[in-house]
């Protein structure tokens, strides 16, 4: 006889095998599209509620904190977001900006003021993570300043492959922009987002993955972040360690920061200023390089992974690293203008869409001790010394291995020390250059 368990026991069971996750489908507007203007001056309107709101929320919190350092209140308030939208909602920015749009400033401004409460709490406990002590929201510039413009999902739908909004001020917009979101997706907002010299509206969506944290941890690799090589791929199955050429991507910011030195110095000495509507459209145009370039080297990073069959990733980074590095005035201009930190956001995402689990860890030590001796990558082994000319790391039985490769197996005992329990001997010691085409 077969039993049917409960709706409910089965929906359960279900919930532990999916999460839920968002995802952002992105669209450029620039200033020679027709409906840019429309975008800016809604942004602009954006930016007049968020700092109204802002203004109640910090004159509160201003004056109560100063009563409870006088030891006249127990501790200082904050106006939430109910209480915040019966004071806003007959002002001139609501009333200009129109209810659903101004809702969802007032929000977003509420989410920002949790955020700081959260910082400090962190910030009293681990002030080592912080550069000084978090402050309160800021106001957006007067004349200069803009705000994202959030529409809901009450206002906004998917129809036929494209992006509709039932806001009314916004339906000159309807089917103008093409959405690739999942069928399956639940729609959770549109929302126009101010950049520079350009708008982007992203289409916030809700996809359910695999709970790849119940995974169990088998064929590893991990990733060793670098400048001219990009990112260098190890696994502990035995594979030819790949190298993502990095230095395409160190030649377009080379020739960035040179252009831009160049009309910065004739920009200052002919006009004394240090900025430029055409530097500015040259920024955006090596920005958008750039992220083109790290789609790629990750895209072929997931792809390796998938055909490896690798369930988990480790990638290793270094906290402050634009803050901290100081390894010479060239290198330097080349690892800051290098956003390793979005390197590791897509594959985070990317991986997580794949059901591959993504692991991050600091890389102390990493670059200094030998893989090849079974080092544990801990200041105790720390000898640098050992990594020779032409990027080699010599173990102490005088066999060389690319040091890239060797730093990227120790990132990955650092979080799996028992990756290569049977030994490493079959690991492969030096790489293939993999190189993303134009």
């Amino acid at each position: 006889m077969y039993s049917i368990e409960p709706k409910s026991f089965i929906k359960n069971e279900w919930k532990d095998f999916f999460v839920k996750v968002q995802r952002a489908e992105k669209h450029r507007i620039k200033k020679n599209n027709k409906f840019y203007l429309l975008i800016d001056d809604f942004c602009w309107k954006s930016k007049n509620m968020y700092n109204y709101g802002n203004y109640i929320i910090r004159q509160e919190f201003i004056s109560t904190s100063k009563l409870k350092e006088e030891g006249f209140a127990e501790h200082a308030n904050w106006i939430q977001y109910n209480a915040l939208y019966q004071i806003c909602k007959s002002s001139d920015s609501y009333v200009a900006l129109g209810s659903i749009a101004a809702q969802a400033t007032l929000r977003k401004l509420e989410k920002n003021w949790k955020s700081f409460f959260e910082s400090i709490k962190d910030y009293q406990i681990h002030p080592e993570k912080y550069q000084g002590r978090p402050k309160i929201p800021k106001y957006l510039d007067k004349e200069k300043g803009r705000y994202e413009l959030g529409i809901n999902n009450q206002r906004c739908k998917i129809k036929d492959g494209y992006v509709y909004f039932g806001w009314k001020p916004l339906r000159c917009l309807n089917g103008i922009f093409k959405s690739k979101i999942p069928d399956d997706a639940k729609l959770i907002q549109c929302r126009f987002v101010p950049k520079k010299d350009e708008y982007v509206l992203e289409v916030v969506y809700e996809i359910s993955l695999l709970n790849i944290n119940k995974k169990k941890s088998q064929n590893i690799a991990a990733i060793d972040l670098g400048v001219d090589n990009l990112i260098t791929l190890t696994t502990n199955c035995g594979t030819q360690p790949i190298v993502i050429n990095g230095k395409p991507l160190k030649a377009i910011n080379q020739y960035y920061n040179k252009v831009i030195s160049d009309m910065r110095s004739d920009l200052k000495l002919r006009n004394d200023m240090n900025w430029s509507h055409k530097m500015q459209k040259i920024t955006t145009k090596r920005n958008y390089k750039v992220e083109d370039y790290i789609h790629k080297a990750t895209k072929i990073v997931i792809d390796f992974l998938k055909d490896n069959d690798i369930d988990t990733l480790v990638c290793g980074y270094n906290t402050g690293w634009k803050q901290e590095t100081n390894i010479g005035k060239i290198n330097n201009q080349n690892f800051v203008y290098i956003p390793h930190s979005s390197i590791i956001e897509k594959l985070s995402y990317k991986c997580e869409n794949e059901g591959i689990l993504f692991k991050t860890t600091e890389e102390g030590y990493t670059s200094g001790t030998s893989f090849l001796d079974e080092e544990d990558p801990c200041e105790e082994n720390y000898d640098k010394s050992r990594r020779k000319y032409r990027g080699l790391f010599i173990s102490n039985n005088g066999i060389p291995i690319n040091a890239d490769v060797n730093g990227s197996y120790q990132i990955m005992k650092k979080v799996f020390p028992n990756a290569f329990k049977n030994g490493v001997e079959n690991a492969i010691l030096h790489p293939i250059v993999v190189n993303i085409p134009a």
